[in-house]
């Protein structure tokens, strides 16, 4: 099957999960409109809603092929940035080395993807920039809290653009045979990754007894986890025909990849209650920031990227 047959196969079986979760929130949200409104049942349809204006907007940039998803993913990286330092504690010495975070570092990185420099946009942020960061603070000479502060904007760069970089960085992977389908990889860990969060929430809600991290997030359960990634892991597998992998090897890198996930959830979560919110933001209804949407993949893209990097690429 040609690589475009494999996209709109793909985009059209989520199109029929959408639909079918939009009929089940509106007949629920019919059966329960007697008895007033219902918090839940808002929130769900708020959700399932969002989540048809996210796809839609990905399939419009996977129509731009590359450079649009390369674009999407930026201005993604920098709402989530934005989100991330709207939490943090700053100061006047701290305004120049923010304005190269967002105006000169964010662009570069994600123009390095675009031209496909691998050896530069791999060690760009951790290295060069982790560097220039502290110089540029030390020399606004406000030595305040100094220490933490770098560190704060260095783990907001690295977890907001380098981490989230990778994900359009699939594209530019020489895998023999698939030459022309890195729009498929992107799709495929999106959607486990996604789906994975989605599969431990509603796990948990129907048997979630047994807390992971109580203090961190309530609501996240053992059971929903186990249930959760499990059951991204089966879909991963079911997805193999449209990534260079098989069966065995899909199902493997989805299991990995939600576990990454989860534990993208989870730090992010520590760092909510650390700044004492419930979300990142209110960008995306029923779903929070673009930080509470993309936890789970900028701590899954970068080892989903380098996995299939060191055994699959020529």
């Amino acid at each position: 099957m040609a690589p475009e047959h494999h996209t709109l196969a793909l985009f059209c079986g989520v199109l029929a999960v959408l639909l079918l979760a939009t009929g089940i929130g509106q007949l629920i949200a019919r059966r329960t409109a007697a008895g007033g409104p219902n918090a839940v049942v808002q929130n769900l349809n708020a959700r399932i809603n969002a989540w048809w204006v996210m796809v839609g907007v990905l399939a419009l940039a996977f129509l731009f092929g590359k450079g649009g998803v390369v674009v999407l993913f930026g201005l993604c990286a920098f709402a989530a940035l934005r989100e991330f330092i709207t939490l943090t504690p700053t100061r006047r010495g701290d305004h120049y080395a923010l304005a190269l975070a967002f105006f000169v570092i964010l662009p570069v990185q994600f123009w390095l993807v675009q031209i496909e420099w691998y050896g530069l946009y791999a060690i760009f942020i951790p290295v060069y920039v982790f560097l220039l960061l502290p110089v540029i603070a030390a020399l606004r000479g406000d030595t305040s809290r100094f220490m933490e502060r770098i560190a704060e904007v260095q783990w907001a760069l690295m977890i907001c653009v380098y981490c989230l970089s990778h994900v359009p960085a699939l594209l530019t992977l020489p895998i023999a045979g698939y030459e022309g389908r890195g729009l498929l990889l992107i799709a495929f860990l999106v959607l486990v990754v996604q789906a994975s969060d989605v599969l431990q929430y509603v796990w948990g809600k129907l048997f979630g007894r047994h807390k992971v991290a109580p203090a961190l997030s309530p609501s996240k359960t053992w059971e929903g986890l186990i249930g959760g990634v499990l059951s991204a892991t089966a879909l991963g597998a079911a997805l193999w025909w449209v990534t260079p992998f098989a069966p065995h090897e899909a199902a493997l890198l989805a299991f990995v990849s939600c576990l990454m996930g989860f534990f993208g959830g989870l730090v992010m979560s520590a760092i909510k209650r650390d700044r004492g919110v419930k979300d990142w933001g209110q960008s995306i209804a029923g779903h929070g920031g673009f930080l509470d949407r993309l936890d789970s993949i900028v701590f899954s893209a970068p080892v989903f990227f380098h996995l299939t990097r060191y055994f699959w690429t020529i």
